[in-house]
C-alpha cells in the first residue's frame, strides 16, 4: 500500500507547532529532517537543536485527504509562521519492502588483504579469506560509515594473534568479532546500548563463535584488567571524558585506536590522550579521523 507524505519546511523555531498540526490532522509517523546538509554534531545532552532549515514530514495512510490537511496548513501558517519562509509539500512515498531496499545497498566490503565483512545473507567472495559475516540490527557498524572502515582498516593490519582487546563502544559488535576472527584471545564488549549488546550476541552467532569468546557489559557491570588494545570507536565528547578510564585499560606497551571524531576534533584529542600514549600521525577518511597511540 502506498503511503502519503507532507513536507513542511520551516525554521527550527515553529517546527514543533507544524509538528503539532500533522498529528493533529492524522499522521502516522513525524519524522525532522536538515533542508540545507546543515549538520549538527554531538549537541549537549538533554537538548535537540533543529538545522536553520527543517524539514517536518508527515506520513499519512493511502485514503488521507491531503487537500484538506494543506488547507489547514495554509490557513494556520498565517499564524505561526508570518514573515517566516515556510512551504508545503504533498507528494506519493512509493509502497516499498524497506528492509530489503536496504539490503541491496549492503554488499561485501574488503579490509586489507585477507579479510571481509560480508552481510549475513550474501555469499562470501572469497572462501579462504578471513569473512566476518554480519547483520547490524538496530545497532551502530556495518563498515559503511568511514570511522568503522578505518577501524578495520587498521585491525587488518596490525598482528593480533593472543592479544587481549576491549571494543569499547562495540554497537553491533563488528570491531571486537574482527579481532577475534583475526587472532585475538580474551575480547570484551562495552556499550551503553541494551540494542547494541543484543546485536554483538546475535553476531557473534552468524559467526559461529560461543557468546564467551566476547563476553558483552554496560559500562557500570565492566570490570577489567588492563590489555595489549582498546578500541573505542564513539565521538570525540565521549573519548574526551573517558580519556582517563580508557588509559587505564591498555598495559604498558598496549596499544589504543578511536575513531568517531571529525577531522576538526582531532588535535585536541591527540594532545589530550598524549599524557599515556605516544601519539601516530592522524589517519582521515572523508571528514573523519581515526587515532592511534602505544601506552608509555
Amino acid at each position: 500500500m502506498p503511503w502519503l507524505q507532507i513536507n513542511v519546511t520551516t525554521s527550527p523555531d515553529v517546527a514543533e507547532q507544524y509538528e503539532d498540526l500533522l498529528l493533529a490532522a492524522g499522521c502516522a509517523a513525524v519524522t525532522y529532517q536538515d533542508a540545507k546538509d546543515q549538520p549538527i554534531f554531538e549537541p549537549e545532552l538533554g537538548t535537540t537543536p533543529l538545522w536553520s532549515e527543517t524539514t517536518i514530514t508527515g506520513l499519512f495512510a493511502a485514503e488521507h485527504d491531503l487537500e484538506e490537511t494543506l488547507a489547514l496548513l495554509n490557513q494556520a501558517k498565517e499564524q505561526i509562521s508570518s514573515g517566516e519562509k515556510t512551504h508545503f509539500k504533498a507528494e506519493i512515498l512509493e509502497d516499498k519492502d524497506w528492509e530489503r531496499e536496504w539490503m541491496t545497498h549492503y554488499h561485501p566490503m574488503q579490509f586489507g588483504p585477507n579479510f571481509w565483512v560480508c552481510p549475513s545473507w550474501c555469499d562470501v567472495p572469497d572462501s579462504n579469506a578471513v569473512n566476518l559475516m554480519l547483520d547490524p540490527g538496530l545497532a551502530f557498524g556495518t563498515g559503511t560509515h568511514p570511522t568503522t572502515a578505518l577501524c578495520l582498516e587498521w585491525l587488518a593490519t596490525e598482528p593480533l594473534t593472543g592479544r587481549s582487546v576491549i571494543d569499547y563502544g562495540c554497537g553491533s559488535g563488528i570491531l571486537g568479532i574482527a579481532s577475534i576472527l583475526l587472532g585475538a584471545t580474551n575480547v570484551s564488549g562495552v556499550d551503553i546500548d541494551p540494542q547494541a549488546l543484543q546485536a554483538t550476541k546475535d553476531n557473534l552467532g552468524r559467526n559461529n563463535l560461543s557468546l564467551d569468546k566476547m563476553p558483552v557489559f554496560f559500562p557500570e557491570d565492566f570490570k577489567a584488567e588492563a590489555v595489549d588494545l582498546v578500541i573505542a570507536n564513539i565521538l570525540a565528547g565521549p573519548l574526551k571524558e573517558l580519556a582517563p578510564s580508557l588509559a587505564k585499560l591498555v598495559k604498558s606497551g598496549g596499544k589504543i585506536v578511536l575513531s568517531g571524531l571529525l577531522f576538526e576534533q582531532a588535535e585536541a584529542l591527540l594532545t589530550t590522550y598524549s599524557e599515556w600514549f605516544d601519539m601516530e600521525p592522524a589517519a582521515q577518511k572523508d571528514d573523519w579521523i581515526r587515532l592511534s597511540g602505544t601506552k608509555r
